[in-house]
């Protein structure tokens, strides 16, 4: 139970890595505000927690959207603690020069935009309190990027980018900042970053990651967890690959 009494606003948190993340926290006593564009999936992954999370639909990439969840934290649960800026977005293999504008705009707006507004919406209540924990989900391609995924890339090596600026500013107001790097997963993501999802594809995607196997749910729920409580009070301003030894 090493996240009880903490209260976590987690986005995107209503399928693949998001779920695992919110589930995680809920068994180790966190309470959570789980936001997700997919109104069917949040309320499914909430009603199946109980009184310890609360569904919210909303779109990250707006400023409203972020002190929605943010003003759900404080008065479900009367306090927040934990901000997991999870959602994400991809774009199916394509070379950099043929991404159209519309998907280089989403990949921004949702890679990046959103964790400028979460801070945005709930660093000045960290601060006031003193204290709170912010963790990223980037991604192994921000470390070790994989051909005709660039603007996708770019966008996770951004938040990485990010999570060690905000870290150093955030430290002296007991602000930690961190990040979690995962391989691809077996989630609603895996086809689009493979292009297609075949036997095939599979096997060459898997020859890439010495553990031989792709990232799961419960892994990045691991790892979230132990970075977001008191065991990792000494820990801000890393971006830990979870990725089965895909970067070494």
């Amino acid at each position: 139970m090493r996240l009880t009494g903490k209260i976590a606003v987690i986005t995107g948190g209503g399928s693949g890595f998001g779920e695992g993340i919110v589930r995680k926290f809920v068994a180790e006593g966190a309470k959570v505000v789980l936001m997700d564009r997919d109104q069917a999936n949040a309320e499914r992954v909430a009603q199946s927690l109980g009184d310890d999370c609360r569904p919210l639909v909303g779109d990250v990439a707006t400023a409203q959207g972020m002190e929605a969840a943010r003003d759900l934290a404080l008065s479900a649960f009367g306090g927040l603690n934990v901000l997991v800026n999870n959602a994400g977005v991809g774009h199916v293999p394509t070379p950099l020069d043929d991404i159209d504008e519309a998907t280089f705009d989403r990949i921004a707006n949702v890679n990046m935009r959103s964790i400028y507004y979460g801070a945005r919406a709930m660093v000045p209540h960290f601060k006031a309190q003193k204290a709170g924990a912010i963790l990223n989900v980037a991604s192994t391609g921000g470390v070790s990027p994989r051909p005709n995924l660039t603007w996708y890339n770019a966008s996770k090596g951004w938040v990485i980018t990010a999570t060690r600026a905000m870290a150093v500013e955030l430290a002296p107001f007991g602000i930690r900042v961190n990040a979690i790097n995962p391989v691809a997963g077996d989630t609603p993501l895996l086809s689009t970053f493979m292009g297609a999802d075949t036997p095939e594809i599979r096997a060459k995607f898997l020859a890439s990651i010495p553990i031989g196997r792709f990232s799961t749910p419960e892994d990045m729920g691991n790892a979230a967890a132990f970075l977001c409580s008191e065991e990792a009070s000494m820990i801000t301003g890393i971006a830990m690959e979870v990725d089965g030894g895909r970067c070494i």
